[in-house]
């Protein structure tokens, strides 16, 4: 069903426009730090038995709020990205990742969470990992073949690399971009604005070993002497030089910072190598924790901290290295949850979730209210004062009571998926997993066995989250009505194309 047709797209553009006009003084800026394959457990304030250092990390939950049942729209990168920015459960338009090459996710009618700050005057700036698309058909040469045959693979003179890329960030809301679009997928260069800025003439070269699991790197064009331990580096100080900029500029802004780490390549620098007692990995969760400080410090440093609500979340669990990591060092990164990235499990989707809004959210606050990132952009339109237009943000809960303490969670349930075979619903202590396993990465049999965990014999699985966080004890034999009530939910939610408006 399409939801958004396009008088209403431009009935809203309208409305917006005379949004804007009315600029409110005295808005927050808002910062958002979105992490990559990060697992619930990888943060010392929420995992006691946690081998890597995080301590400016556990500083942002010490001065704002750490939501314990926060989640992401799916376990992979794409979807839960897209609805962050849009306010709608990715699972309603699609389910995979955007691959190299491929076309942008977003509609021209949906509007995005840079385009409503723009509404209303905000300066827009996203730093790092889009992986949201591009039009690259519109800069592809005729004469461009195919290296693999799937239609994805180029090499470098496939594409006119001085045209502007149509699509990507610049298209939807942000006033600038500047990053690398995915740190494992070509083309392996700097883009800033809608082209590339350094044209990548080489094939992908390694040479050298990740500190910890594959390269996971795609075969395509390379920019000369790109070296993959640089783009964290790189996009901070970026990140820094741009808030310090900030200082001078009388709009308030939204800076969406979308970090590359700590995904695969697992690359931290050789300062951070042997910060952490969980390996490479855990070297590069420090850097990435490094990264946060100096993104708050420059808030501080540029007088702009009190009045800038800053978000840090990811967009999925840990890589399926996390199993290993466990042997290796003891180190869990998915405590106390099961699952990893891509698993409909908690641990694919339940996700570090922090706000701090300095005079709004108390320090030290804890809540395990149920929220999703689809939830942001309502509750950022509610404090930007902006009415969003019919037909937008159709999943998404203005959850400022929640963050600050004055009310519950608006949400009482979520529908959890990364692929379309496989889907689980929450609502209120329980979720229901419609499939026979939760799995989609592979779980070894040792971690079963350690865990507790057997398999599973029924059509699905019931688990009681209050009860039984680690999800070992299906209930689905034994509360048959619940699981039908769970079902029915799920097709009411699903079925009309929106859960809120």
């Amino acid at each position: 069903m399409r939801f958004v047709p396009l008088l209403c797209s431009l009935l809203c553009g309208l409305t917006l426009s005379a949004l804007a006009a009315e600029s409110v003084p005295g808005r927050p800026n808002i910062v958002i730090l979105y992490a990559d394959d990060m697992g619930y457990g990888d943060l010392g304030v929420q995992n006691p038995q946690s081998k890597i250092p995080t301590p400016h990390l556990d500083q942002l939950a010490g001065q704002g709020l750490r939501l314990t049942d926060g989640h992401s729209s799916s376990g992979v990168c794409t979807p839960s990205r897209y609805a962050l920015l849009t306010g709608r459960f990715h699972w309603r338009k699609f389910h995979g990742i955007v691959n190299s090459f491929d076309q942008p996710v977003f509609d021209d009618a949906e509007l995005t969470l840079p385009e409503m700050a723009k509404s209303v005057g905000y300066k827009t700036a996203c730093f790092g990992k889009w992986h949201l698309g591009w039009d690259w058909n519109a800069v592809k040469k005729p004469t461009a073949k195919e290296t693999d045959g799937k239609g994805k693979g180029y090499d470098a003179d496939a594409f006119d690399w001085s045209k502007s890329i149509p699509g990507g960030p610049l298209a939807h809301g942000f006033d600038y971009y500047f990053g690398d679009d995915v740190p494992n997928f070509p083309p392996y260069t700097w883009f800033e604005n809608d082209k590339v800025a350094i044209v990548p003439t080489e094939k992908l070269t390694m040479t050298e070993k990740t500190a910890e699991g594959s390269w996971e790197a795609r075969p395509g064009p390379m920019a000369a002497g790109w070296q993959f331990d640089q783009v964290m580096p790189t996009l901070t100080k970026r990140v820094v030089s741009w808030i310090e900029q900030q200082k001078t500029n009388d709009k308030p802004f939204l800076l969406y910072f979308p970090f590359t780490s700590p995904h695969a390549p697992i690359v931290p620098t050789k300062e951070f190598i042997g910060s952490s007692k969980a390996g490479g990995y855990g070297d590069f969760m420090v850097q990435t924790d490094w990264t946060v400080g100096q993104v708050l410090k420059a808030l501080d440093d540029n007088g702009l901290s009190a009045n800038t609500i800053v978000i840090f979340s990811a967009d999925n669990g840990p890589e399926k290295y996390a199993y290993d990591r466990i042997k290796n060092f003891d180190h869990r990164s998915n405590a106390p949850l099961r699952g990893l990235k891509r698993d409909i499990w908690e641990g694919g989707h339940r996700v570090p979730f922090l706000v701090r809004w300095p005079g709004k959210v108390a320090p030290g606050s804890v809540s395990d209210g149920i929220i999703s990132q689809v939830d942001i952009f309502a509750t950022l339109a509610g404090v930007l004062g902006v009415e969003i237009p019919k037909g937008q943000a159709q999943d998404s809960y203005d959850q400022r009571a929640l963050w600050t303490g004055t009310g519950a969670s608006k949400r009482t349930n979520i529908i959890h998926n990364t692929n379309a075979k496989s889907y689980a619903i929450r609502s209120g202590d329980y979720v229901l997993i419609n499939d026979k396993t939760g799995a989609i990465s592979a779980v070894p049999g040792w971690y079963d066995e350690a865990n507790g965990y057997s398999k599973n014999t029924h059509p699905a699985e019931l688990y009681n989250l209050k009860t039984d966080l680690s999800q070992k004890k299906n209930l689905y034999a034994d509360e048959p009505d619940r699981v039908k009530e769970l079902q029915a939910l799920m097709k009411l939610i699903q079925e009309p194309g929106y859960s809120v408006r």
